[in-house]
């Protein structure tokens, strides 16, 4: 027997190995993913009639804080719809999603609501990019006079030019 003969058994052996530790570690990573779970957002209006988002992710420590979009109104009634951002580019009941990465959950999410940017981040929460700490139960309500004027949205399409270019 020469060593020709042993060469598909080898390329076999090396293959399986190859498979096996992929999905080794595929299934770690998947799991990485998805350990801490998705933002949660419930899209409704509050008892005062305004729109009003809700926001929970239990694993980084958000309860029930609540975003009101004072002096708006929605042209449809909407009822309370929940979300769970697990996957990318769902359609939400109103405002529009600008940014999400959920590659490693809960990501970041950042939407457009009535001229308002809201980003929902692990560590904190923007509005209008100000920086707020997460804190369970907090209302926080959000005026016409504080909406971002066009130029100050952030739109990831549009390339920043440089050295006046």
């Amino acid at each position: 027997m020469d060593s020709s003969d042993k060469l598909p058994r080898h390329l076999a052996i090396g293959f399986g190995l190859a498979l096996l530790i992929y999905a080794v570690f595929f299934t770690c990573d998947q799991r990485l993913r998805h350990r801490k779970g998705p933002w949660e957002v419930t899209f409704a209006t509050n008892a005062a009639g305004l729109p009003a988002i809700t926001v929970n992710q239990a694993n980084v420590g958000v309860t029930n804080v609540q975003i009101v979009f004072g002096g708006e109104s929605l042209s449809n009634a909407v009822g309370s719809a929940r979300l769970a951002f697990d996957k990318p580019q769902q359609t939400i009941p109103f405002g529009k999603t600008k940014f999400e990465d959920l590659t490693y959950l809960p990501g970041s999410v950042a939407f457009d609501f009535f001229g308002h940017e809201v980003e929902l981040l692990p560590r904190t929460l923007y509005l209008n990019k100000k920086e707020y700490p997460w804190k369970a139960g907090e209302i926080y309500e959000l005026t016409p006079g504080e909406k971002l004027p066009p130029s100050a949205s952030y739109d990831p399409r549009k390339k920043k030019r440089r050295f006046g270019r």
